[in-house]
């Protein structure tokens, strides 16, 4: 064993690199860790793998493009909505009152 190390050109993090993912730690609230250690351990998979999971499905969900199921969903939920505020028989919103 040598008294010195030279240090100098050496990089601080993991031995051996993990390609694709990163460790980082964060703060979780505790319910919510349970609930996944719960769900994990009924189907046999890691809790960490169903967080990343869960988290990647709902990047999908927030990324989908408006399409055209989506609009007329949407334009169902609304319309009627929108329809009781018009002006009965004009087919046009009511006009707003101005007071002078």
């Amino acid at each position: 064993m040598k008294a010195e190390y030279d240090f100098s050109k050496g990089t601080r993090g993991a031995v051996i690199p993990q390609k694709g993912k990163t460790r980082i730690s964060i703060f979780i609230d505790n319910s919510i860790l349970d609930a996944f250690r719960e769900r994990a351990e009924k189907s046999g998979t890691g809790y960490q793998t169903m967080m990343n999971e869960a988290l990647r499905q709902y990047i999908a969900q927030s990324e989908q493009p408006v399409t055209e199921r989506l609009l007329r969903q949407v334009l169902r939920q609304e319309m009627p909505v929108y329809l009781k505020t018009l002006a009965p028989g004009t087919g046009t919103p009511p006009r707003k009152r101005t007071t002078r």
